[in-house]
């Protein structure tokens, strides 16, 4: 009950933040509205030449991309621009006040700051899952919402603990700028449905197929949105991977816990 008391001021703390420069907010929401639009567009034009995907019809894969857009806005709102902020905490020194206050330093490291701006991207996901389902036009169990909602949880859980993992190594980098640069690049994968990169010919196995299975059971980016996106439109059938989505996403964040705390013995404060 503390925990969410301090998030709540956190909250407030955001809107007010937001609200002192309206203009940027709503630039960022404008911004947000454009990107949106343009996804739709792009896939409008090529599902006008294809009428699958692999196996995604327009509609499941709308579905997909909603559920990729809701994640990725849950990460962005809560966590990112606080990770972003981590290594200026530690290069200004500012890493000592989180420090001495008395509530865990990761949970206030992680949420101190929401991105308000986020929410319109949310929505909008939202909005784009219910009409994906309403034009497959086959009824959605609650089991479906369920296992949904679950896996957008380990989803948002295993691109958090990527994401404070690669923070807390500001430590010892001073500032870790190509190292968010690296997880912009690896998870722009995720974009995409796992099954897109099957292919292998008869003697060797093909560049998308490599791909396939490192960002499957190595890193598994291609799982965290595919999952929950095969489980809402009711074609989830290889419940190995989900096991497997599932149980990455526990794994990280225990080790981004253990990293986390291992880098601030590391640290080394303004006043030593």
């Amino acid at each position: 009950m503390f925990y969410c008391r301090v998030f709540l001021t956190f909250l407030r703390n955001s809107l007010i933040r937001e609200m002192s420069f309206r203009g940027n907010f709503l630039i960022q929401i404008v911004t947000r509205l454009f990107w949106f639009a343009a996804q739709i567009a792009l896939f409008k034009i090529i599902f006008n030449q294809v009428s699958f995907i692999k196996e995604w019809s327009e509609d499941q894969y709308f579905a997909f991309m909603a559920t990729g857009m809701l994640i990725n806005s849950i990460v962005e709102a809560f966590f990112m621009p606080n990770c972003a902020e981590f290594s200026e905490q530690i290069r200004t020194g500012r890493l000592d006040f989180a420090l001495t206050k008395p509530i865990d330093t990761q949970f206030l490291v992680s949420l101190e700051k929401v991105n308000l701006a986020m929410f319109s991207q949310m929505l909008l996901s939202l909005w784009l899952l219910g009409r994906s389902l309403y034009r497959i036009g086959e009824p959605v169990s609650a089991t479906q919402i369920f296992l949904f909602l679950f896996y957008v949880s380990v989803g948002v859980a295993f691109f958090y603990s990527l994401m404070i993992s690669m923070a807390s190594t500001s430590v010892w980098f001073g500032r870790n700028q190509g190292l968010y640069d690296f997880w912009f690049y690896i998870t722009v994968f995720a974009r995409y449905p796992r099954s897109i990169y099957d292919g292998r010919t008869a003697n060797e196995i093909e560049p998308g197929e490599a791909i396939q299975f490192l960002f499957s059971y190595i890193i598994p980016i291609l799982l965290v949105i595919t999952i929950p996106a095969q489980a809402i439109v009711g074609t989830l059938q290889d419940w190995r991977l989900a096991v497997v989505a599932l149980l990455s996403s526990l794994a990280g964040l225990i080790v981004a816990r253990a990293v986390f705390h291992w880098s601030l013995r590391q640290y080394r404060s303004a006043s030593s």
